[in-house]
């Protein structure tokens, strides 16, 4: 990693943790820290799941009861196990915990605008570009990948998610069992691999990757979820599928897809995947692609 660019960054953090005032007990000039805020605000007007709330946040669980037992003996949130598994527990705001909450929106808003005013219109929109720009990528950068078992339950999510989509873009509808999906044994070691991504334990993508004996590697089942598009999901899981290929020995890496994905074509076509002749009988592909990939070096 190049040591200006982690310069850059460490100088970044400094300057926005000390504007925005995340380094003062009383964020906003309220009675609790930056940490308690926004547990207040990421609760929001429905409650959460403890469990999903910590992995939203990425805290471990004693900080998140130490910062609730805080906001409940403050009378701002209660507590409560869910009927239908005591294990579970959720949290939601007091009415003096919507009013806090309120109050904060209020000065957050006026913070923006503290942020927004010394600066011209075109500066103004420079930063605020700037800003999406940064909360995208580091949105991405959030993003994890892992390998699991076809039969997960995110797994079968991200799949039925995946299906209900095809069926909505092409022209014929789309019916799995018509198509030439890979059964499940195929996508588990050591015939393949099946990567789910996840965004704050959410899953939002998944791609297959077979490996057949004997014959190129293939992936299948490429599909991210449209809020999660534009954070380079399909470009990551395509380097990480060839990266994994490679190390498995092929030199050949393939798949195939239908006319009504353009944009996934444009994909193929920008990391060096080449249109080749049909290499099955897929009955929903219009295209097949190719790409000669290396093993890594040794070391």
């Amino acid at each position: 990693m190049d040591a200006v660019q982690i310069d850059q960054v460490r100088r970044f953090n400094r300057t926005v943790t000390e504007r925005v005032g995340v380094l003062h007990d009383n964020y906003l000039g309220r009675d609790r820290p930056f940490g308690a805020a926004r547990l207040l605000w990421e609760i929001g007007e429905r409650g959460q799941d403890i469990r999903a709330l910590r992995e939203r946040l990425g805290l471990d669980s004693g900080y998140v009861s130490r910062l609730l037992r805080s906001l409940e003996s403050d009378g701002l949130v209660t507590v409560e196990p869910q009927a239908r598994d005591r294990r579970v527990r959720t949290v939601r705001l007091t009415d003096a915990g919507r009013a806090e909450r309120a109050a904060l929106d209020g000065r957050s808003d006026e913070l923006a605008v503290s942020l927004l005013e010394p600066l011209n219109a075109a500066q103004r929109g420079r930063l605020v570009a700037a800003m999406a720009e940064v909360d995208r990528l580091l949105t991405a950068a959030t993003v994890t990948l892992e390998v699991v078992d076809p039969g997960h339950a995110d797994a079968e999510h991200c799949l039925r998610s995946y299906f209900a989509e095809l069926g909505e873009r092409f022209d014929s509808g789309f019916d799995p069992a018509l198509s030439l999906l890979p059964d499940a044994g195929e996508l588990r070691p050591p015939r393949g691999l099946f990567l789910v991504a996840r965004l704050h334990g959410e899953p939002v993508g998944c791609a297959g990757l077979k490996l057949p004996v004997g014959a190129p590697a293939e992936i299948k089942r490429m599909w991210v979820a449209p809020h999660a598009r534009r954070l380079g999901l399909g470009r990551r899981f395509l380097a990480d599928l060839e990266a994994r290929a490679a190390r498995h020995g092929r030199d050949v890496l393939r798949l195939d897809t239908n006319k009504a994905l353009a944009a996934a074509i444009g994909l193929y076509h920008s990391c060096g995947f080449q249109e080749v002749a049909a290499f099955n009988d897929e009955p929903y592909a219009h295209h097949w692609f190719e790409k000669r990939i290396t093993a890594p070096s040794p070391g």
